[in-house]
């Protein structure tokens, strides 16, 4: 039997969905971004980028932090099948915390593509910018939130907020086979495996875009630079 769009019980399940989302990205902010400094560390050993700070970045070939940021969307992608594939035994009664740990391993995946592109969330204006891409990920439009970006407390708490109500809508559309236990285990793994797909790819166009406008930037200000004084004879 189809539900009508007002049935209570639809809207209860869309607002615990939203509240899972909401409560995963909120902790990925708050309590379990990113370490930097490990990063790096990871970036110079495991990819062998020749980095003493992310800054270092913007003099190497675009071309090979692409494939760095696919190796990081893939890693992400890997977590969250495997997370999917062990909640979607329960079915229904687990893509509450599934959503939840999702949204976190998301979140987490889009910091990683930040640094990667040398955008190092220590300011304001590139916490903002973080979240700007999470939303892009997500294919919501919060041009009318930007105009509180200077106010970062305020400006994140409701960017989640839309992001959360976008991909509500999303789930409660794609994850119906989850309603089937045992079945849902492998509905579960290949969902989350491409939901961080989709989400990565978008974030990543968001950061490349926007390293590519720093080094174009950076490349005129090299050569509107006034020349040197020639030394006196």
């Amino acid at each position: 039997m189809v539900r009508e769009k007002g049935d209570p019980k639809k809207s209860w399940m869309r607002r615990r969905i939203e509240g899972a989302i909401r409560g995963g990205l909120t902790r990925a902010y708050d309590t379990i971004k990113v370490d930097s400094g490990r990063f790096l560390m990871q970036l110079r050993v495991a990819y062998r980028l020749p980095l003493a700070t992310f800054h270092g970045v913007y003099t190497l070939p675009v071309e090979r932090l692409d494939d760095v940021a696919e190796s990081v969307i893939r890693g992400g992608m890997k977590l969250a099948a495997a997370e999917g594939a062990g909640f979607g035994l329960g079915g229904v009664v687990t893509i509450v915390p599934d959503l939840g740990i999702l949204s976190a391993i998301t979140m987490r995946t889009i910091q990683k593509l930040s640094l990667v592109y040398g955008f190092e969330l220590n300011t304001d204006d590139e916490i903002a910018e973080l979240w700007i891409a999470a939303a892009s990920a997500a294919g919501v439009d919060i041009s009318r939130e930007l105009l509180e970006k200077e106010v970062i407390n305020r400006f994140v708490p409701k960017v989640i907020q839309r992001i959360a109500v976008q991909a509500g809508a999303d789930v409660v559309e794609k994850w119906a086979g989850r309603l089937i236990p045992v079945v849902s285990s492998a509905i579960g793994c290949a969902l989350n495996y491409y939901f961080v797909r989709a989400w990565g790819d978008r974030a990543r166009a968001h950061f490349r875009a926007k390293h590519l406008e720093a080094r174009r930037k950076f490349a005129r200000e090299q050569v509107e630079l006034p020349a040197a004084p020639s030394a006196q004879m």
